[in-house]
């Protein structure tokens, strides 16, 4: 069945992030430093917050607490509702962050999170390394930083399986020779991951830049370019990494994508600097609200 897309808000300067909180969908105009509110009840469209650093990727914990990944500020933040942010990562090893770009809770509350530093901002990097990180919550309230992965170069969206055994991991190098792959790492039981396994190569096209899950366990993936191959496209992945469904995007780039809508059918896309939505006949798996 084909999907079509229809356009219910922008255009911005560049759309990410969407997450949807129960009654409507937020998403990151990144470049104006705000997130935006959109209701699908009545179609409008408001500032939600501003001053949020670049904010890119949001995600809810089981709580319904929105945090985000600040590219611009190099951390990682919880919004309060009192106006306030509180950090939860912005240094390893007491070198500053690359730039959090996408992040994802698995069921024991821990936040995983890839850093990764794109665009001409590679020259003011003080780790050695563009990895994936876990922040684990301790009873005082801090978080306890560990590195995850020492094979990525670029890991973008990122996704924990419903079964909570897999990290789903977008490595979008681009570049001659560079690796596009989505990838699976196997989480062990204290939260360090085994090797990983290629479930699908893009290169020499453009990757995956956000994804999300339904409740089968499949991979819904905003990837593709209108430059080279199949062009922009959200495409619809099995957990072995079959193609199982791929759908044409109206507008360059597809960003992010996540579910939402009351019975959570209907997807939601970041794309163009807009967002879209087109129902589905898949229900989508969110840690909140719960599925």
């Amino acid at each position: 069945m084909a999907w079509n897309f229809e356009l219910v808000a922008g255009p911005f300067r560049f759309t990410e992030g969407p997450a949807w909180d129960g009654e409507s969908v937020l998403f990151t105009d990144i470049h104006n430093s705000r997130i935006m509110r959109y209701i699908p009840d009545d179609g409008s469209c408001t500032v939600y917050r501003t001053g949020t650093n670049e904010a890119n990727g949001l995600m809810f914990d089981r709580n319904g607490q929105l945090y985000a990944c600040e590219g611009g500020a190099r951390r990682v933040v919880r919004y309060n509702d009192d106006g306030t942010a509180t950090v939860i990562a912005d240094r390893f090893e007491g070198k500053r962050l690359n730039s959090p770009n996408d992040l994802a809770f698995d069921r024991q509350g821990r936040l995983w999170f890839s850093d990764p530093r794109y665009g001409d901002r590679e020259d003011d990097l003080e780790l050695d390394h563009q990895s994936i990180f876990r922040a684990d919550p301790q009873p005082d309230g801090s978080w306890q930083l560990h590195r995850v992965t020492y094979d990525t170069t670029k890991p973008n969206g990122l996704l924990i399986s419903p079964d909570q055994k897999w990290l789903y991991v977008a490595q979008s190098h681009y570049g001659e020779g560079n690796k596009r792959e989505l990838r699976a790492y196997p989480i062990n039981d204290d939260g360090t991951v085994g090797e990983y396994r290629v479930l699908h190569v893009f290169y020499p096209h453009r990757g995956i830049d956000g994804m999300c899950l339904d409740t089968d366990g499949n991979i819904i993936a905003a990837a593709g370019w209108q430059e080279s191959g199949p062009g922009p496209m959200i495409y619809v992945f099995s957990p072995d990494g079959q193609v199982l469904e791929s759908h044409p995007v109206p507008v360059d780039r597809p960003t992010n994508c996540t579910f939402g809508d009351a019975d959570l059918k209907t997807l939601y896309v970041t794309a163009g600097a807009c967002l879209f939505r087109v129902r589905t006949d898949r229900t989508g798996y969110l840690i909140y609200p719960p599925s």
